[in-house]
Parts: C-alpha cells; sequence; structure tokens
C-alpha cells in the first residue's frame, strides 16, 4: 500500500508545481497585457489553474503526505532532512497563498506588481523543489 500512496503523492506534487511554475508565468503576461480581452482571457486562466489544478493537488499533496508519514512515522520523524522538508512545505504552502493574493488583485485590477516584479516571483517554487528533492533523495543529515 505504502508504493501506492507514495505514487499518488509524487504525481499530485507534480501537477502542484507544474500549477506553481505556471500561474506566476501567467501573471507576468497578464501584468504585461493593455488590452481588455487579453486581461480578461488571463483572469479566466488564472481563476482555472488556481482552483482546478493547484488547490486540488497542493490538498491531495499535503494529505498523501500526512498519510506517508502515517504508515512509517519513525522512518520520517526523526531523520533531520525530514524537518527540513517540512518546514519547506509550509512555506511552500504560503507561497501558494500568496498568488492566491496575486490572483486577486489581478482579478480587482488593483495590482501595483509589475511584470519585473512577476519574472522574479515566478523563480521562488524552483528554488523550494531544488532544495526539496535534494533532500528527499540524498537525506544530507
Amino acid at each position: 500500500m505504502y508504493q501506492w500512496v507514495l505514487a499518488f503523492h509524487l504525481m499530485a506534487v507534480i501537477c502542484w508545481f507544474a500549477a506553481l511554475f505556471y500561474l506566476p508565468r501567467l501573471f507576468v503576461y497578464h501584468a504585461m497585457a493593455e488590452d481588455a480581452v487579453s486581461i480578461e482571457r488571463f483572469k479566466l486562466m488564472e481563476r482555472k489553474l488556481y482552483r482546478g489544478i493547484a488547490n486540488p493537488s497542493m490538498i491531495a499533496t499535503v494529505v498523501l503526505g500526512l498519510w506517508l508519514v502515517h504508515m512509517a512515522p519513525q522512518a520520517y520523524i526523526s531523520q533531520g532532512w525530514f524537518h527540513l522538508k517540512t518546514l519547506l512545505v509550509v512555506l511552500l504552502i504560503g507561497y501558494h497563498h500568496m498568488c492566491l493574493g496575486h490572483m486577486k488583485k489581478l482579478a480587482n485590477d488593483s495590482s501595483k506588481k509589475t511584470h519585473v516584479y512577476f519574472r522574479f516571483f515566478n523563480e521562488v517554487p524552483v528554488f523550494f523543489m531544488v532544495v526539496i528533492v535534494i533532500l528527499v533523495i540524498v537525506k544530507p543529515f
């Protein structure tokens, strides 16, 4: 059973990161858009991506991750890499909610952020992914 839960957990993680990579990229294009048709299109795309992929995959990632810990708690809880990974996942959930805040401001046409800001904001999940994968595979401590 553990292998199945792990497989679905990894699929959920991949979907979540795909959404976190693409959503801020949409913010870049949205911030650069000047015509009403494009702006409305980006609002719709952002909302569908957030609600249809990002939220469900984040929830699945967390639920399946907790299930994995429940099945083998000593294997994880006693290791330092797991504590750091857990902290990074919590911070990534915070980033996910920051995306929601930006999405709402863009939807209300009240965002003051430029496309340059969103280009940097778009790179944040890459840092999380690199560090989390290294922690899980290498288990440095």
